[in-house]
C-alpha cells in the first residue's frame, strides 16, 4: 500500500531558511553588557554600605564571570536558533525563549495574518535592526521576528502585506 502523500495546504515543520542579521549578535551582546554592569554597580553599592569583605569580593567576582560568560555565550546562542521564512502559504519562525533554554517553532498561515508590524527600538537603530511583528487571531500571541536588517524588515513587511492581500478569507 502506498503512504498517503502530504496535504501541499498543511504547513511542513522544517528548520526555516534565513537568519536574522549577524550584527544583532553585537547588539546582543551590548544588551547584556549593559544589563550586568547594572548589577555590578548595585552589587558594588550593597558591598560598599555593608563594608567590603572577602565574602562580598568573591560574590562580586562570581557575579563578574556569570554576567561575563552569559554576554559571550547568550547572543551567539540565541543567533544560531533563531530563523525565519515566508512562503506562498505561511509564516514560519524559530527562536529561544524562557532564558534561552527553551526553543519555539511558530507557523502561522498567512491567511490567518491581521496585521504586520515592525518596531525599532533606540539600541536597534544604532545597530540597524528591526523587528517584525505579525499578529493573528491565535491565543498563542503574535509571531515576532527579532535582529533584521532594517531594509530587509521593509521588504518583508511588504511582502507580507501583499501576500495577506492576495489571500481570500477575513483571518480568522
Amino acid at each position: 500500500m502506498a503512504a498517503k502523500a502530504a496535504d501541499p495546504r498543511v504547513p511542513a515543520l522544517r528548520i526555516p531558511a534565513n537568519r536574522v542579521s549577524r550584527r544583532v549578535i553585537a547588539y546582543w551582546t551590548a544588551r547584556s553588557a549593559l544589563a550586568g554592569l547594572v548589577i555590578l554597580a548595585a552589587e558594588s553599592a550593597a558591598a560598599v554600605v555593608a563594608g567590603f569583605s572577602p565574602a562580598w569580593l568573591a560574590a562580586l567576582a562570581a557575579s563578574v564571570a556569570v554576567l561575563a560568560g552569559y554576554a559571550v555565550v547568550m547572543p551567539r546562542w540565541r543567533y544560531r536558533v533563531h530563523r525565519w521564512e515566508v512562503t506562498e502559504t505561511a509564516l514560519y519562525t524559530r527562536y529561544v525563549r524562557a532564558w534561552w533554554f527553551t526553543v519555539n517553532w511558530r507557523i502561522a498561515p498567512i491567511s490567518r495574518i491581521q496585521t504586520i508590524d515592525s518596531h525599532r527600538s533606540f539600541g536597534e537603530r544604532l545597530f540597524g535592526l528591526a523587528n517584525v511583528t505579525a499578529t493573528t487571531a491565535s491565543a498563542a500571541g503574535p509571531i515576532r521576528i527579532h535582529g533584521l536588517d532594517t531594509a530587509l524588515a521593509d521588504r518583508l513587511l511588504d511582502q507580507l502585506a501583499v501576500a495577506t492581500g492576495r489571500t481570500p478569507g477575513d483571518a480568522t
